[in-house]
């Protein structure tokens, strides 16, 4: 559910009129709802509710200022993946023992930053991670509190480029690995062990891989508390889908989601993390862009629109598919027909849609991409010399523009052209 509806054939965020936005930032740019943000972090709370747990915003879906404190306002934590991520939820008022720092890559000035900022823990990644953190925090004269992240070798059934619990990718130990490493661990003065990570992928649409992959956790678990080890806290990572596809089948509702948590780990009295993205932010944004043409090809008629691939790069990386809307409403039986719906960027990837069904739109028309608040402006570009698009949150009947469009004088003069005669 979402909060973007048709009010009087016009399209709404909340109470607030689409065009109406668009009238004051221009086209493209991307909107947010309070409203939705609120009901999915919520629906996490509600799944999770009797159990020891924090759910951790990940920031890397969305990491907008305003995204961030609306969500830590109703208690929730971050998981950042950055340096950059950390700042930002400091920024926004996070306090670090609410903040979860995950990443393959962690430089130890991210370490000495986080460390002397404050953290909730290090989700840590490899041994050569481990030591280096170690020597960091010795150096500081703290101790690190880490998990360690393993890899179950679980297929999470999703894209490829979004798959993590794999043994062909990056992420985390292999789980087998994991007991010595966390003998390695034990043995470093600056290291404090507070449970155990996972994290299998993004947009899974079924339970059955985190069913697989906690159940191992659940069993390495016993056996490091058999070793000694205080496995006081399970960091389950995220990754549960949202329906992209309105006609298509829904993924697992959070409720589900909690209930599979409390099956396997009930009994192990331990403190739950979980670090849900898209599902908190994905269907609380759109993408408004107008249209620029309506150009007739060769057997096939293409929409240009002024918003590319550099502002909403999914489609063109992933092949994802969005929702693609009218912001007036269409009347009842108003016949559709196929349409390629592209960009301006001189890119054959600059292709948002093939033979899509939509109804007929006229230059200068308004349309919505829909669940387009995850994964959008965070991995948007200035591709083309094309300015980052503006950001705005509704709440109820007010809207605030919340990253506004950098003019072309403020992108060109970021550049120094050398004096070297």
């Amino acid at each position: 559910m979402d909060h973007f509806l048709y009010h009087n054939g016009i399209l709404h965020a909340e109470d607030v009129a689409i065009p109406e936005i668009a009238a004051m930032v221009g086209t493209p740019f991307y909107v947010y709802s309070c409203a939705t943000l609120t009901r999915h972090y919520h629906l996490f709370e509600e799944a999770l509710a009797g159990l020891d747990h924090l759910v951790c915003f990940a920031m890397k879906s969305n990491s907008n200022q305003a995204v961030i404190a609306h969500l830590a306002g109703l208690g929730a934590g971050m998981d950042v993946v950055s340096g950059g991520e950390y700042l930002r939820a400091r920024a926004a008022g996070v306090p670090g023992e609410r903040i979860v720092f995950s990443g393959v890559g962690k430089t130890r000035d991210e370490m000495h930053m986080a460390l002397t900022g404050g953290i909730r823990q290090f989700n840590v990644e490899s041994e050569p991670e481990l030591i280096a953190l170690s020597e960091v925090a010795t150096a500081l004269g703290v101790t690190a509190p880490i998990t360690v992240r393993v890899n179950p070798d679980v297929d999470a059934k999703t894209h490829e480029k979004i798959a993590t619990g794999k043994s062909e990718n990056k992420f985390g130990i292999p789980i087998a690995k994991a007991p010595a490493v966390y003998a390695l661990a034990a043995s470093l003065s600056g290291i404090a062990v507070v449970g155990i990570d996972v994290h299998i992928g993004s947009q899974l649409t079924d339970l059955e891989p985190f069913r697989q992959a906690y159940q191992k956790v659940r069993e390495l678990t016993l056996r490091l508390r058999a070793e000694g080890h205080d496995i006081r806290r399970l960091d389950l990572g995220g990754g549960l889908g949202i329906p992209y596809e309105r006609n298509n089948s829904a993924p697992p509702l959070p409720t589900e989601y909690g209930a599979l948590i409390r099956e396997v780990f009930h009994d192990l009295e331990v403190e739950v993390e979980i670090e849900p993205g898209r599902l908190i932010s994905g269907n609380a944004g759109l993408l408004v862009t107008s249209v620029i043409y309506v150009k007739e090809g060769e057997g096939r008629d293409f929409l240009i629109l002024d918003a590319a691939m550099n502002d909403l790069v999914r489609p063109a990386m992933y092949g994802a598919w969005h929702d693609i809307v009218p912001v007036k409403e269409p009347a009842p039986g108003d016949e559709q027909r196929p349409f390629d719906v592209v960009g301006p960027v001189c890119e054959t990837g600059d292709t948002f849609a093939k033979q899509r069904q939509m109804t007929p739109v006229a230059a200068g028309d308004l349309v919505a991409f829909r669940s387009a608040g995850a994964y959008g402006a965070v991995m948007a570009s200035e591709y083309n010399t094309r300015p980052l698009i503006p950001e705005v949150m509704v709440k109820g009947d007010q809207f605030a523009v919340i990253r506004a469009r950098p003019t072309f004088d403020e992108i060109i003069n970021r550049d120094t052209v050398p004096s070297w005669g």
